[in-house]
C-alpha cells in the first residue's frame, strides 16, 4: 500500500505530509494474540460481535470488503482476494505477525488502552505499544474498579472510601479514566451528585449481591462523580461511551444529548470529558463540543465499520465541532484489521474533506494541515498531556 493509496486526493505536500503523519489513538481496546479461525474471526469485525446468520458472511459489509481490499497487501496479498484466501494468509503468518504488520502500518504513534476484560488471549498494554511500534498506557475502566471493590465485600460505610482510594491508586499509573455508563443508563444520569447517605444505602443493597452488574441509578452517578474527583485530582480527561459502541449496551444507542446536564454539572471541576464511540449521534456530540468549553469527541469504530462512507461521518462532525475538539480513536477490538481500517478511513475522510474545502477556497493550505495534525494526534497530546 502506498501514501497515494491512502490519500487519493490531489492535495498540497504539506497537507499530504500532515494526513501521513502518525496519529495518536487516545480510545482502543487489546487484540487477540492467538491464531483464529473464521468462526472466531468474523464476529470480531462486526459491530455485532455476533456469528454471521446461516448462508451469510460479515466478509459482505463494508468492513469486510475494506478488509480484503486495505489489509489484504499489508499481508502480502493482491487486493480483493477472497475471505478464504486471507485467512488462509492469516493463519500461516500467525496472530503474531499479523497483529505486527498491521499495527505498524497503520502509523500509529501512542495507543491508550482500555484493558477492562481483558484476559489471558489478549495482548497487553505493553504489546500493544511493541507490536505498533508506538508508546502505549492505559485508560481505566472505573466500572472494572466498582466491582473490584464490590467483590472484596466491604461493609456498606466502608464502600465509599474504598471506591475513592482504588480509583485514585488506579488512575496513578494511567492516563485517563472511562465509563460505560453513559451507554448502559443514559436515562437516568441525572446532574446531581447524590448525598452520602444514599450512597451508604444503595452500597448496602449493592454488596448482597456483587457479582451482578452495577445498575443501581445512586451508585452509578456515585461512581462518575467519584471518577471525576480523582481525574480533577490526578490532572487527567475522563471518557464518556456514547453511541452504539458498547455491544452490552442497547442496540440504539445513547445520545449524548442525555448527558447535558451531568456535563453542564462537570464543567466547574475543569475536567475534560471526551464523548468516545458517539455514532450515530456525532452530531449531537459536536454540537455540546462546541458548545461546552471541556467537552471533545471522537466517532469511534464507524471509521472501520462504514469504511468508505465514514467520509461523510468526519465531514459532518468537521461542520460544527471546534477543530482542537476532535480526537482520532479507533476503538478497536480484537483483531487489527479494526485498528488498521480506522486509521486508513481517518487519513482518506480528512484528505477528501479537505481537498473540498481547499477547492472552494474555505481552507488554505496551511490551515487544512493544522487541522489535520490537530486531530490526527495534536490534541490528544494536549488533552492527555503526553
Amino acid at each position: 500500500m502506498t501514501a497515494d493509496d491512502v490519500v487519493a486526493e490531489r492535495l498540497p505536500e504539506t497537507v499530504r505530509e500532515a494526513l501521513l503523519a502518525p496519529l495518536f489513538d487516545h480510545h482502543t481496546h487489546p487484540l487477540r494474540r492467538d491464531d483464529l479461525v473464521r468462526a472466531q474471526f468474523e464476529p470480531l469485525i462486526s459491530p455485532s460481535g455476533a456469528p454471521a446468520p446461516p448462508g451469510t458472511t460479515h466478509f459482505d459489509s463494508p468492513a469486510g470488503l475494506a478488509i480484503r481490499r486495505w489489509c489484504g497487501p499489508v499481508l502480502g496479498l493482491e487486493p480483493h482476494v477472497s475471505p478464504a484466501v486471507y485467512l488462509a494468509a492469516r493463519a500461516e503468518l500467525g496472530a503474531a505477525e499479523v497483529n505486527r504488520r498491521l499495527l505498524s502500518a497503520a502509523g500509529v504513534v501512542a495507543f491508550l488502552v482500555d484493558t477492562a476484560d481483558a484476559g489471558p488471549e489478549m495482548l497487553s498494554v505493553a504489546e500493544m505499544g511493541r507490536y505498533g511500534g508506538a508508546a502505549a498506557d492505559e485508560i481505566v475502566r472505573v466500572e472494572e474498579v466498582e466491582r473490584a471493590v464490590a467483590e472484596e465485600g466491604p461493609a456498606a460505610v466502608e464502600y465509599v472510601g474504598r471506591l475513592c482510594d482504588e480509583l485514585a491508586a488506579r488512575a496513578a499509573r494511567a492516563a485517563g479514566l472511562k465509563s460505560v455508563a453513559a451507554c448502559r443508563h443514559g436515562h437516568e444520569l441525572g446532574p446531581e451528585r447524590p448525598s452520602r447517605a444514599e450512597v451508604i444505602a444503595a452500597a448496602g443493597r449493592r454488596l448482597a449481591d456483587p457479582k451482578a452488574p452495577l445498575t443501581d441509578p445512586v451508585l452509578v452517578r456515585h461512581l462518575l462523580w467519584t471518577a471525576v474527583d480523582v481525574a480533577r485530582d490526578r490532572g487527567l480527561p475522563v471518557q464518556l461511551l456514547t453511541g452504539h459502541a458498547d455491544p452490552e449496551a442497547d442496540p440504539g444507542g445513547t445520545d449524548p444529548a442525555l448527558l447535558a446536564g451531568f456535563l453542564r454539572a462537570v464543567r466547574p471541576a475543569g475536567v475534560p470529558v471526551v464523548l468516545v464511540g458517539c455514532y450515530p449521534y456525532h452530531r449531537t456530540a459536536a454540537h455540546l463540543a462546541a458548545v461546552l468549553p471541556h467537552v471533545h469527541l471522537d466517532v469511534g469504530p464507524v471509521l472501520a465499520h462504514a469504511a468508505a462512507a465514514s467520509a461523510a461521518i468526519l465531514d459532518e462532525v468537521l461542520e460544527l465541532a471546534p477543530f482542537h475538539k476532535q480526537l482520532f480513536g479507533s476503538a478497536c477490538r480484537g483483531v487489527a484489521e479494526m485498528c488498521h481500517l480506522a486509521a486508513v478511513f481517518h487519513r482518506r475522510g480528512l484528505a477528501r474533506a479537505a481537498a473540498a474545502r481547499l477547492d472552494r477556497g474555505e481552507w488554505s493550505p496551511a490551515d487544512a494541515a493544522r487541522i489535520i495534525h490537530m486531530i490526527g494526534s495534536g490534541n490528544a497530546r494536549r488533552l492527555y498531556r503526553l
